[in-house]
């Protein structure tokens, strides 16, 4: 058998032997049970960790990392963990770490700026950053929109979150407006000026505003916005009137607003509506046009003190208002003339027709009623408004002596007729005043050369040497010789008045 064969070795038979048991050893247990912990904090820190975002600014001025706070509402919401250069080396790109909680706000609306020490008009804020360093503001976005990366506003906003709706304002000039100008409603603010662009094709400026609730409520369609700032000063019958909205107003300047009286009020209007911006509240609640005609009226005079928009009267009444004014040189005659143009609607400012001419088949009403009026004698007329100011407007009134003109239809616009001003009549009647005392002045000064001649010939007469002067010495000479023989004779008599009956006894002869 191969088994007892004595050629082949003797194999091993396999010994099963049972695993050896690891014993870990107690010094092992103390570096598990802090790894385990690190660990663990870790994975807490990185859960519990906000989200990281960046920022971009204008300027680093103010802003340090792993200092500067983000803040919302007064609590600290983040913190600035680096700054560092944008890479077109103009902006500064700063990347902060947020709380968790900030995550719900971090959306493509929410907005960061800089608080710091500002001064706008007369506002003052971030006075407390002062002593507490610059801090990041933050305003929560209403987009469902997430985001990451933000940049930040050069200013504060200035609604905040202040429940209210924007609007715009048209306006040629900005005048004292700027961010953070008040807006009053009855006198009370009721918000301020967000901001101001001019328009792209620059004729006039957008003025964005925000109105604050409730008062938002108020804004219309109808609603008119106009400048209130300074001081309005109006004299009438009544007295001296100052309207004035508020001293700030009147330091800052200001907008109100107000809607006019309506049988059934407006809806409120759509959020940022396009109104216009008027200079003033007459200016804004001036009625509508109804029935304009223009008309142009030349003066042969001085129109210092007339500007656009001076006012047109027929009677003390406003009919319209000058337009245009373009003065002009005849060069045949050299004769200096000022067309002014005017716009004139009666009907806009109240002013009615009663028992109007039936309409010809030639002609239209208003034509007819133009026709009537100048025959009757209706003249244009240069009138000063204020003697303080020296403006001028233009007067519209009936004078019956005025030679009769006819008017040329087919001009466009149609020449009225003009009288000159009370001023330059006035000035005539000087200047023909002055004349006359020119002529009797003439007169005088002759009368008076020829006086000079006599007073130079009677000088002549009394001269020391003149044959008169010799006459007169030899008069008053014999004159002297009778009045001492009167003297003598009235002293004889005295002392012998017989005398008078028996004359001068005569002495007896030797």
């Amino acid at each position: 058998m191969p088994d007892s064969d004595p050629t082949f070795p003797a194999v091993p038979e396999a010994e099963i032997v049972p695993p050896r048991r690891l014993h870990l050893s107690f010094v092992w247990i103390i570096p598990i049970v802090a790894a385990v912990a690190g660990l663990w904090i870790a994975v807490t820190r990185i859960m519990n960790q906000g989200p990281e975002i960046t920022i971009v600014f204008a300027s680093g001025d103010g802003l340090e990392a792993n200092k500067t706070k983000v803040r919302y509402n007064g609590l600290e919401v983040g913190q600035l963990t680096a700054i560092k250069l944008a890479d077109d080396h103009r902006q500064v790109v700063a990347t902060a770490r947020m709380s968790p909680k900030a995550k719900e706000f971090l959306v493509k609306d929410t907005r960061f700026w800089v608080v710091k020490p500002r001064i706008s008009g007369l506002t003052v804020s971030g006075l407390g950053t002062l002593i507490s360093g610059y801090y990041i503001g933050a305003q929560l976005g209403e987009s469902r929109e997430s985001a990451r990366s933000f940049t930040a506003l050069p200013s504060p906003p200035l609604t905040g979150d202040v429940p209210g709706r924007m609007f715009l304002l048209k306006t040629p000039e900005l005048g004292s407006l700027a961010e953070g100008t008040p807006i009053y409603f009855r006198q009370l603010q009721a918000g301020q000026v967000v901001s101001y662009a001019l328009d792209p094709a620059g004729q006039f400026l957008n003025v964005k505003v925000f109105v604050q609730s409730p008062y938002d409520q108020y804004v219309t369609p109808d609603t008119r916005f106009w400048h209130a700032s300074g001081i309005d000063l109006s004299l009438s019958a009544s007295g001296l009137h100052v309207q004035t909205e508020s001293i700030l107003s009147v330091l800052a300047g200001g907008i109100a607003f107000e809607t006019p009286q309506e049988d059934s009020p407006r809806p409120p209007a759509a959020t940022e509506a396009s109104f216009n911006l008027f200079n003033n509240r007459a200016e804004a609640f001036r009625p509508p046009p109804c029935n304009p005609h223009e008309f142009v009226l030349v003066f042969k005079q001085s129109v210092r003190g007339l500007t656009l928009g001076a006012p047109v009267e027929l009677g003390g009444v406003a009919i319209g208002e000058v337009t245009k004014i373009s003065p002009q040189i005849d060069a045949s005659s050299m004769e200096f003339t000022v067309p002014v143009t005017v716009c004139v609607d009666p009907m806009r400012y109240g002013v009615g027709f009663l028992n109007l001419p039936p309409p010809s088949s030639n002609s239209v009403p208003h034509q007819q009623v133009i026709d009537a009026l100048v025959a009757r004698g209706m003249r244009g007329q240069l009138k000063t408004g204020s003697l303080i100011s020296g403006s001028l407007y233009v007067a519209v009134d009936f004078h019956p002596e005025a030679p009769p003109v006819s008017l040329d239809w087919s001009q466009n616009p149609v020449r009225l007729p003009t009288l000159p001003s009370q001023i330059e009549t006035l000035e005539a009647s000087a200047n023909r005043l002055i004349a006359s005392m020119d002529t009797t002045l003439s007169s005088v000064r002759g009368t008076l050369t020829n006086a000079d001649l006599v007073l130079g010939q009677a000088g002549n007469l009394i001269a020391s040497d003149s044959p008169l002067n010799a006459g007169l010495n030899h008069l008053l000479q014999q004159g002297g010789g009778a009045a001492r023989s009167l003297r003598i004779l009235a002293d004889y008599l005295e002392q012998h008045p017989e005398a008078l009956l028996r004359g001068k006894p005569s002495q007896a002869k030797p």
